[in-house]
């Protein structure tokens, strides 16, 4: 299977009843894919897909960011799809063990948890991103990467003091499915 094709079954499962406006922003993934055989990849103008994943220390009650370096915002690890990729979610897992330094890090059962999609400078024009949970291992060590001026753990109340809205949406998303799991 193709990553478009395993993108395209991802999105038509994707959902969360309690929110409406994700059910209409997947729809509009959906769409650009149709309209866009090459939505996955950077190349696209139009947009394209992206993955990332929050990398969360459950036992701890924290997550880890990356403070961007080209963005400088803090923000979750993640970034563009790579022909090596068999689905969203390897690529969001390889996404965040390069950026985080971590091995051993698994994604939360299920598939992603939310969608987000932001502007992005020209020529490209949209990032539409797909977003998952990973975990860490007990005892992880973080090591930061070249895509990063530091790398911190933030409790899940400290997020809303240095990310803005998309990242503590995500945030809130993730610790709310590990709620439910326990």
């Amino acid at each position: 299977m193709s990553l478009y094709d395993d993108a395209v079954l991802v999105l038509k499962g994707y959902g969360n009843p309690a929110d409406r406006g994700q059910d209409e922003l997947r729809q509009v993934y959906l769409d650009h894919l149709a309209r866009h055989p090459d939505g996955m990849w950077k190349a696209c103008e139009a947009g394209h897909l992206t993955a990332s994943a929050l990398v969360v220390d459950p036992e701890r009650g924290r997550v880890l960011l990356t403070l961007h370096r080209k963005l400088r915002m803090w923000l979750q690890m993640g970034g563009h799809c790579e022909p090596e990729d068999a689905s969203l979610a390897t690529a969001a897992l390889r996404e965040a063990t390069e950026e985080s330094g971590i091995t051993g890090l698994t994604l939360l059962a299920g598939g992603p948890v939310t969608l987000d999609r932001h502007t992005i400078p020209a020529p490209c024009h949209w990032h539409l991103d797909v977003q998952y949970v990973a975990l860490a291992p007990s005892g992880a060590t973080e090591q930061i990467s070249d895509e990063s001026l530091d790398l911190r753990w933030f409790t899940y109340d400290e997020v809303a003091s240095v990310a803005d809205a998309s990242v503590v949406r995500l945030t809130e998303r993730a610790r709310s499915e590990l709620e439910q799991r326990r």
